[in-house]
Formats: C-alpha cells, structure tokens, sequence
C-alpha cells in the first residue's frame, strides 16, 4: 500500500517485534493503559482495534481509528494514549497519565507507577546500540528504578515478565524498567532500506533463527496445543481475512476538508473567529463532523 502511494507520509512497520506488544497485551487486565511511541500497529492491534480501521487510518479515511487525522503515528483506542511521533515523548506523557490515575484512585497499573518497557530492536534509526552506548544493558540504567532483561523475541517470556512488572507496581512497590530484546526487520521507517548499517545476512539470519511468531507456532505445535495443518490454516484465514478489510477500508471515503479544524479547542472563546476563514462555510473547530 505504501509503494502504491495509498499511505502517505512516515510509517514505521512493526515487524520482527510482535512479541512485545502481544506479550504485554497478554499480561494485563481490563482497563490497564498503555502508551507507546510512533511504531504503534501492533499495539493498536492487540488493544482490540479492528484491522479494518487501523487500514483505514494508515490510508487517511474517515473510518479511521482517529477518523483519518492521525495517520501511521498517531493511532489511539480506548485505554492507549497512542502512538506519538516526537521521539520519548511518551515516557512524560505516560508518567502523567499515572498521575492522573493516582489522583482519581483507579486500580490499573499506572495508578500505583508505571512499568517503563524499553523495545531495544538494536538500532536508532540507522545507528546499532554499540556505537551509541557505552553500557547497552538498558535494564541497568534508570538509576533507582530496578531493572529486568527480558527475551523480547518470546511471546512468553514478555508475556511472564509484564505479570511481575504489573504485580509489582500493583503492591506500590514503585516504578519498574523492562527492557525487550528484539528485532526490526524492515527499515526505520519506509523511506529507509534498512542495509547500509546491516547486513542482509544478519536480517536473514534473525528471520530464520529468531522469528517471534514462527518460535510461538514451534512451541504450540511441540507442545500438542494445535497442528501444524491447524497453523496453515488460520494463517490461510487470518490472510484472506487482511486483504477483505484492506479492500473495504481503500472503499471508504476521506474526511472532508471542514473537519480540519475539528477537535481543535475544549470550549468556545468570546469573539471567536478564524483569519480568513468563513465559519459558516468551514463548520466548527468544536465540534467534528
């Protein structure tokens, strides 16, 4: 879609890194929140929004989880903050959410203090963590906030690791860091081919070796939880099931141009206007058509 030109601007794919979102999502309760920076698909994905419109969103239409305004970085859903495009901006954001729910005594995780999950997918952009840290063991670095390491490419392994986070916070016994080992496949971002810092081999290699989703189809299959045909097939479905919802989403249409200026301001100002701008033509900043 994006070669297609029907996504438009950033997009930063989450592939190599499902573990991380899907073991976290595994781990939590109903109402427990959960903000992230701007490689958010996956998360969106595994806090329930349907696959129809986070496409739809990617494409810039009004079916669109944020109604086609948000695009690829800006992805939100009931109890996820999203999906920012400024990088850590979620790391205050999220303190502050906690915050807040401390304040109003609600019993998620954040009320008590936040888990700090590190992704560490071994490069910033296109810079490995060993040319830009001296001490790459980030579980070890938040000060007088403890630390664990976890295999970020292991559904379970994140998935047991988020319990002891949560339950941790949840007996106020503080703040606490996981850092996720994982990988990125792709680029940076779309505009980035992802091998003038890397190898192909080295992609290769944890594709073959290390894959998330392939080491979870192992481990049920081993373990006599399903078949391997059973694997085939809802592979099978789960893709017939994409290509549906992607050709419904490019069906719908965009936002209209006046819902621009939607959901700009909380509360009406005396003597409002726009310069240059008709209201009666344009519509309302207050109120999203």
């Amino acid at each position: 879609m994006y070669k297609e030109k029907l996504i438009r601007g950033f997009c930063h794919l989450y592939s190599g890194q499902e573990a991380v979102a899907v073991g976290i999502e595994a781990a939590l309760q109903p109402g427990d929140t959960i903000i992230t920076a701007y490689r958010c698909h996956g998360f969106t994905m595994t806090r329930g929004v349907p696959v129809h419109n986070i496409v739809a969103e990617l494409a810039g239409r009004r079916t669109g989880c944020t109604k086609g305004l948000g695009g690829s970085m800006h992805l939100y859903a009931k109890d996820f903050y999203g999906g920012n495009g400024i990088v850590g901006a979620q790391v205050p954001l999220g303190v502050g959410i906690a915050l807040r729910m401390k304040h109003r005594g609600e019993n998620e995780v954040m009320e008590s203090s936040c888990d700090f999950i590190c992704e560490n997918n071994k490069y910033g952009m296109g810079t490995s963590v060993q040319r830009s840290s001296a001490n790459t063991s980030y579980y070890t670095r938040g000060d007088y906030i403890p630390g664990l390491w976890v295999d970020g490419m292991d559904i379970l392994s994140v998935r047991e690791a988020t319990r002891f986070a949560a339950d941790w916070c949840r007996s106020d016994k503080g703040p606490i860091l996981l850092e996720t080992e994982t990988y990125r496949y792709h680029g940076h971002s779309m505009s980035d081919p992802g091998t003038s810092y890397r190898t192909r081999e080295e992609v290769q290699s944890m594709r073959r070796g290390r894959d998330p989703i392939a080491l979870f189809q192992k481990s049920i299959v081993d373990n006599g939880l399903c078949t391997q045909d059973e694997v085939k097939e809802i592979e099978k479905r789960v893709r017939t099931e994409v290509d549906k919802e992607v050709e419904r989403a490019m069906s719908d249409s965009e936002p209209p141009l006046e819902m621009m200026f939607g959901n700009i301001y909380h509360g009406i100002p005396p003597n409002y206007k726009i310069r240059g701008c008709d209201l009666k033509t344009w519509g309302s900043p207050f109120v999203t058509k």
